[in-house]
């Protein structure tokens, strides 16, 4: 009888870790790099632009995969994703370099990176979509470790905004040098992702479970027979990003103000919802509730951050301050990075192993869906 192989010094978790950080990691470039592109364009609304865009093309790339794309292709699907993420990273340096130079108000500069957001996002579905699934085959501890990577990533490019922040000058020349960081950084991550991606198809425990998979007699399902039975996973996981997209990041990088920390007040608050993002999605690797039905409850009754922050925002000024708002804000990202992986790793595990991949997709666009319905609704605290 084989045996499970042993994942020696957990380097299969690592690779799933980072790769989790890795299709994550370009779009919080983008983001980060904000106060650089609100210098170059003050009249655009560039969080939620770049929300918008990344989150539509993002969500109509992978209907087209789901609809359309074969199994096997998924090895091209990843790499090809992996390029067109160093594409969109690599375009945005370049354009200043050789055409903006620091001037302020060359809007052809700010629609190509409207383009490259949107072309990370087309990458994002290529690559997450992917992984997502091949991690749905594998023991609960990989999807754990790949659901925790993507919060590590906001918590990663949080850290390296402080760092330029506190280390560059914040007028053009500083904030031209910041970003070329992000962006130089950004670009490193995915090569080093590349390589890892391609290690990971070489690992004894993937290719054991791939083995498992292949000798399964069971019959898959039909998509649609997939979809009936993770649903309720689905619209929960929707429901949680709907809720956090419609306030982070625009409401709480564009509509808070501090007089005591400045411009320092979003940046904080940025850090925190991506740390407590972090710790929620990494409790689940010390506890995991046993019924999905809980963790379904929770979701919902998440929608009570909305009018919690509408009267942060607009209630009584003693609201208003930093302390409720930070509080608030910490809750949100633990609340949304504990509840959906818990349903990100029970979801595959509710199918036969041969539809766990099938799910693994079909959760990332529920999950993809559910952003770009936040990042709509966000426009709403402009109203």
């Amino acid at each position: 009888q084989q045996h499970t192989p042993e994942d020696s010094f957990n380097f299969a978790y690592i690779i799933y870790y980072t790769l989790g950080a890795g299709f994550l990691f370009p779009f919080n470039i983008f983001i980060t790099a904000v106060d650089y592109f609100s210098y170059l364009y003050p009249e655009a609304a560039v969080d939620r632009v770049f929300s918008v865009v990344y989150l539509f093309s993002s969500l109509a790339a992978l209907l087209l995969i789901i609809a359309f794309a074969r199994k096997p292709d998924s090895f091209w699907r990843i790499n090809v994703g992996y390029m067109m993420f160093v594409v969109s990273l690599l375009s945005v340096p370049l354009v200043d370099a050789f055409y903006i130079k620091g001037e302020v108000g060359l809007y052809g500069g700010y629609y190509v990176a409207v383009g490259a957001c949107g072309l990370c996002g087309v990458a994002t579905s290529l690559v997450q979509g992917s992984i997502t699934g091949s991690a749905g085959e594998l023991p609960k501890r990989y999807m754990q470790g790949l659901v925790a990577g993507t919060a590590a990533s906001g918590v990663m490019v949080s850290a390296l905004r402080i760092l330029t922040k506190a280390v560059c000058s914040q007028d053009g020349g500083g904030l031209r040098l910041s970003a070329a960081i992000y962006f130089v950084v950004g670009i490193a991550f995915m090569l080093l992702n590349i390589v890892f991606y391609n290690l990971s198809r070489e690992l004894a425990v993937v290719k054991y479970h791939q083995h498992l998979k292949a000798k399964d007699e069971e019959a898959s399902s039909s998509l649609w027979e997939v979809v009936g039975s993770v649903k309720w996973y689905g619209l929960s996981i929707m429901i949680i990003y709907v809720v956090t997209y419609s306030i982070f990041p625009g409401s709480i990088t564009e509509d808070v103000q501090s007089s005591s920390l400045k411009d320092w007040y979003p940046i904080i608050l940025v850090t925190a919802n991506n740390v407590f993002d972090l710790v929620g999605k990494s409790l689940t690797s010390i506890y995991i509730v046993e019924k999905p039905a809980t963790a379904m409850v929770g979701a919902f009754a998440r929608t009570l951050f909305l009018p919690a922050f509408y009267f942060c925002l607009n209630g009584p000024e003693v609201f208003r301050t930093e302390v409720p708002v930070t509080v608030l804000t910490c809750l949100l990202g633990l609340s949304n990075g504990y509840f959906s992986s818990v349903l990100l790793i029970k979801g595959p595990k509710s199918v036969g192993r041969k539809d766990a991949e099938t799910v693994g997709f079909l959760l990332v666009l529920f999950l993809i869906f559910g952003l770009a319905l936040g990042s709509v609704v966000s426009w709403v605290w402009l109203l």
